[in-house]
């Protein structure tokens, strides 16, 4: 009789794999916890910063993802496991979406040793401005990156820092005006805080779907302009367009598919800065 109820658990198990499979186009989430690679020279730290388009708006593709066991991030509680979207915590009423980090360390795996794993450490927070990324009073969301980041970097090596936001500053024009001058100071304190004067950073460009609401975003021109130039005025950063890529339906938000191309020019930016 026991045998008789230990094959049907069995079936089950075998049944409900092929149903999740069938459905979702993984594996069912086991409770195993991942665990960096034992050499340290083999876990690439990428951070990922900005606002909401960092961390993604788009729900609508999170059933269907599916996990790579050699993409880890880094959650809240300072613990490492499979990447899975949405890989920022929600902060606020709206949900976290598919962001390019993901779609970004697959793509970088595909040219790199087999032995490397990524590591993801979200930093982002929809709706930030630049001033919670500056270092100094206020700098809330700039501390809380160099936190993780040193967390990180005992277990791996930051290799990069992709960095997505502007948005909140397209406001006003002296936001937007020194917007520029404002990052580069930035990039030059965090790349000193983590001690690496050259780590490789690169920026994404706002969506062109932005202009569609000028009165919305009316210096959105001169933020835009600010972050093609940034690589022409700092050493060691990288550039990602968005040119061509689609929003969510709400003029501010890249939808599934923009967020995977934007991964996969975020990567080949950083491949290109890497060389």
């Amino acid at each position: 009789m026991k045998s008789f109820i230990h094959l049907r658990r069995a079936r089950f198990i075998v049944l409900a794999a092929i149903l999740c499979t069938a459905l979702f186009g993984q594996e069912p989430a086991t409770s195993t916890t991942p665990t960096p690679p034992a050499q340290k020279e083999n876990f690439h730290i990428y951070l990922l910063m900005g606002q909401s388009n960092m961390v993604g708006r788009d729900t609508s593709g999170l059933a269907s993802q599916v996990d790579h066991p050699r993409v880890l991030a880094l959650n809240a509680d300072g613990l490492w496991a499979v990447a899975r979207d949405p890989i920022h915590p929600q902060v606020g009423r709206i949900a976290c979406g598919s962001g390019p980090g993901i779609p970004f360390a697959q793509e970088m795996l595909k040219s790199a040793d087999p032995k490397v794993t990524i590591g993801l450490v979200p930093c982002a927070v929809g709706g930030t401005p630049l001033r919670r990324w500056i270092k100094g009073k206020g700098g809330d969301l700039y501390e809380n990156a160099v936190s993780r980041a040193k967390i990180a970097a005992e277990v791996g090596v930051i290799k990069g820092v992709l960095w997505h936001q502007g948005e909140s500053d397209t406001e006003k024009q002296q936001n937007a005006e020194s917007y520029e001058a404002r990052l580069t100071q930035m990039f030059k304190d965090f790349r000193a805080d983590v001690n690496q004067p050259e780590l490789p950073i690169v920026v994404g460009q706002l969506g062109e779907f932005l202009a569609i609401s000028p009165t919305k975003y009316p210096y959105e021109k001169t933020v835009r302009a600010a972050i093609q130039h940034l690589p022409v005025v700092v050493p060691h950063v990288g550039y990602a367009d968005a040119a061509g890529l689609a929003d969510k339906g709400d003029n501010l938000h890249f939808n599934v598919d923009a967020q995977k191309e934007m991964g996969a020019r975020f990567a080949k930016a950083m491949q290109e800065l890497r060389k």
